[in-house]
């Protein structure tokens, strides 16, 4: 693999790109032509254009599209489409370009891109590459975040006309239909030899900083080689809606330090009762589940401002 600052210089002086666009998110169908437009503006060379239309042939359209050879895929869509394409770039000499154009962008978020098209696209030809953390959830590489308990339900719940009216706010809107009728479960995370255990509604696991569209905390990194994982409020209904509030509206942990958090590079989970996973959008697994990190398993075109550990 080329250095990542010869990569850089190829991505900046060679423009050699491949477009995936999901036109079934939130807002790729209305910004694709948006998007060609503007990477064509920017004098990239597309080697490939690919909206979807089926995500169910997403995987496919990955391949072909890194087939042709880019020194850039740029990929626009949500956190799901993004996952997917992450998997597809791990570990190859081509670089993941973000657009984001999801409802919450937990992903895009964690690397301090713009959110915004023009400013998104604009890193590609001021930014640089970067190599951040994959993490693997199972067998299942993901992004951002496995979560279990009322956000699998609510994902697998929440109306798109909803999402596309509301946005982000859909989600915490939609877990109070679900709230009243959820039991508690039991977790248990083991990092390095201890065992915790936690009553709770709902457990998140991270690798990147953002859930929700909200910060986790602002010392979290999606390229510290650790995962997170943190409860949001305890065994009581009202305790854990509260407490989404309260971060939903302040953001309330500043740091690791200051808050209910496990770190480390790998976790085994086990939960009473076994419980489905949400990875990143894709509910797929249940636990008992390990869950760790690849270090820089992943390049991605990022801002100057970066920090690239």
């Amino acid at each position: 693999m080329r250095s990542k600052a010869d990569h850089t210089a190829a991505v900046h002086r060679e423009r050699r790109a491949a477009v995936v666009v999901n036109t079934k998110s939130r807002r790729g169908r209305r910004h694709y032509a948006e998007v060609l437009r503007l990477l064509k503006e920017r004098d990239f060379r597309l080697t490939g254009v690919h909206p979807v239309t089926d995500p169910s042939r997403l995987r496919d359209i990955l391949t072909r599209a890194l087939d042709s050879g880019p020194d850039l895929l740029v990929v626009g869509g949500g956190d799901g489409t993004l996952s997917s394409s992450v998997k597809h770039v791990a570990g190859r000499d081509v670089a993941l370009g973000v657009l984001p154009l999801g409802t919450t962008n937990n992903f895009a978020r964690s690397l301090g891109l713009p959110l915004d098209l023009a400013g998104a696209i604009g890193v590609f030809t001021e930014g640089k590459v970067a190599d951040i953390d994959l993490g693997v959830c199972g067998d299942r590489p993901f992004a951002n975040l496995a979560s279990f308990g009322v956000s699998v339900e609510v994902a697998g719940t929440v109306k798109p006309w909803l999402k596309r009216m509301l946005g982000r706010a859909a989600y915490p809107l939609t877990a109070l239909t679900i709230l009243p009728r959820h039991r508690p479960f039991r977790a248990y995370i083991t990092v390095d030899g201890k065992r915790h255990e936690l009553l709770t509604h709902q457990l998140n696991i991270a690798n990147g900083r953002f859930h929700g569209g909200w910060q986790i905390a602002r010392d979290v990194s999606i390229d510290n080689r650790k995962l997170v994982a943190y409860q949001l409020g305890s065994g009581k209904r009202l305790r854990l809606l509260g407490e989404t509030l309260v971060r939903a509206t302040t953001g309330r942990w500043t740091s690791l330090a200051g808050g209910p958090f496990v770190t480390g590079q790998e976790m085994l989970l086990e939960t009473d009762p076994p419980m489905a996973a949400d990875i990143d959008g894709e509910v797929r697994l249940r636990t008992p589940l390990v869950l760790r990190t690849i270090p820089n398993g992943v390049r991605v075109m990022v801002p100057q401002s970066f920090e690239d550990t």
